[in-house]
């Protein structure tokens, strides 16, 4: 018995801001070779070349985007930075605190201020907590690609949150079987969800004001 990765993109159509699924795969692993065929595969279908891409910071994932879109700018998720910035916060009374400064810094109204209040907020934490201070100067403008967005776009296209939904959706109706004997028979159940949801977006609302 082994386990298996379900590779899938999620896109926002620029002519009418619906959301779309753009493809699924079913996969040994999240290595790098597994993403970058997954991709290749998309742009091959006439995916072109996207505005922006969101994901979380997955090495595998992060090398197959830089081997096969590195033209579109890519955007960390910002609700897996603020999640990952806690392993370096020295003390539990101290979490709240440091979530609400990088909420700050990511609902800043433009680049230069969330620039600066990250200066400010790494200079704070800089004696206290280096490590954390270290870590934030590191990462956190890895979550600021999506400034260069018109600012009515950025709240839905800053975070994975989209896909993570569909995932647990995904974990939840294939929890049904349990086990199943082959990728393709996986990929079968997948598919059709995806197919599913994809068409409730379709032909439901606008997703992103166009």
């Amino acid at each position: 018995m082994r386990d298996c990765a379900i590779l899938s993109a999620i896109g926002v159509q620029r002519q009418d801001g619906k959301r779309i699924v753009l493809g699924v795969s079913c996969a040994l692993s999240e290595a790098e070779p597994h993403w970058r065929a997954f991709l290749n595969s998309l742009k091959t279908r006439g995916i072109g070349i996207p505005d922006l891409v969101t994901s979380d910071a997955h090495e595998g994932l992060r090398a197959a985007l830089r081997a096969t879109l590195n033209a579109t700018p890519w955007q960390r998720c910002q609700f897996h930075l603020q999640q990952n910035a806690q392993a370096f916060v020295p003390h539990l009374e101290l979490r709240q605190k440091v979530a609400a400064e990088i909420r700050s810094i990511f609902n800043a109204p433009d680049l230069a201020h969330a620039e600066a209040r990250l200066a400010e907020l790494v200079a704070a934490h800089q004696k206290a907590s280096p490590n954390l201070a270290q870590w934030l100067e590191t990462n956190l403008p890895e979550g600021f690609a999506v400034f260069a967005l018109p600012e009515r776009h950025r709240l839905r296209l800053r975070t994975s949150n989209m896909a993570e939904r569909l995932h647990r959706e995904i974990k939840c109706r294939s929890r049904v079987a349990s086990l199943f004997p082959n990728e393709a028979s996986v990929l079968r159940l997948v598919t059709a969800i995806h197919i599913e949801v994809s068409e409730d977006w379709e032909t439901g609302g606008v997703y992103l004001p166009i």
